[in-house]
């Protein structure tokens, strides 16, 4: 009788359950690589919202989104000071984007040809009242040390009607959306400026900034006459020098430059209180 076939022992079947795990180990690596490739991807493309010092400019704001075009920009202004008193106001990450219009007509303030109307209006469902914002914006565009000292310019606000502009108080995801439509990432921690739009992220109106050294109000003052200056056609300067006034104009969260932190775009006294200009 001859012999039963001898089975394959071995380099053959060992070959088969080696070929299988090596394409187990393929497959895993696979898996591994384009994981880490999603994770750069997503740093490149959809870096976590910035805070603090790291809002430097626009270029930083915008990342991947480009240039703002004239008509749209954005300003930058960081997470609150550790010293600031806290505040009662909540900041919801977003809201509904509609807003309350403040009903409140205001008398012409400045002497300038040039009356700009605007209005205010505030994001629904946050505590902020639209009338008391309305005061308050009203009050720093009254000031004599705003843009009316140019003896040019003159403002109005108006609660229906047509306008030159309107501010608009709204949550910091209210923001993105509003600023993102003009191509511009605010990431829930900036203010911008978008056509007729100076749109203000309510975190800054209640936290401030810990590179402005000053009340609430000032802060709130620097917030204001930094974007109706754009709306009026004032584009970004720079520190004149050491131990001066940081202009209004100035985006002062990239640091004072030696200056001192200023809400106002003229001095008691009337001097303009500018710097170079910033191309």
């Amino acid at each position: 009788m001859g012999r039963s076939p001898a089975r394959p022992t071995g380099p053959r079947g060992g070959g088969r359950r080696g070929s299988a795990r090596m394409v187990l180990v393929l497959l895993a690596l696979g898996v591994v690589l384009v994981t880490a490739g999603a994770a750069v991807a997503y740093w490149r493309d959809g870096r976590p919202p910035v805070t603090g010092d790291q809002v430097a400019d626009v270029a930083d704001a915008l990342d991947a989104a480009g240039t703002p075009t004239p008509s749209a920009r954005v300003s930058t202004s960081p997470s609150p000071s550790p010293s600031s008193s806290p505040s009662a106001v909540a900041v919801p990450a977003t809201g509904p984007g509609t807003f309350v219009t403040a009903r409140a007509d205001g008398t012409t303030v400045g002497t300038g040809n040039r009356v700009r109307r605007y209005k205010v209006l505030v994001e629904e469902g946050i505590d902020v009242r639209p009338s008391a914002a309305a005061a308050e914006i009203a009050d720093v565009l009254a000031d004599r040390r705003g843009w009316t000292r140019d003896g040019a310019t003159s403002f109005r606000l108006v609660g229906s009607g047509s306008y030159d502009f309107v501010v608009k108080i709204a949550t910091p995801g209210t923001v993105d959306r509003i600023c993102g439509a003009a191509g511009l990432r605010t990431r829930g921690e900036v203010n911008c400026s978008v056509g007729t739009d100076v749109v203000v992220n309510l975190k800054r109106w209640v936290l401030g900034s810990p590179e402005f050294d000053g009340p609430i109000h000032e802060y709130r003052a620097l917030i204001v006459n930094h974007e109706v200056g754009h709306r009026i056609g004032h584009g970004h300067e720079t520190c004149p020098g050491a131990g001066r006034p940081a202009p209004a104009m100035m985006q002062q969260i990239k640091g004072l430059k030696g200056c001192v932190a200023n809400a106002w775009p003229y001095g008691r006294d009337g001097v303009y209180l500018g710097g170079p200009s910033v191309p």
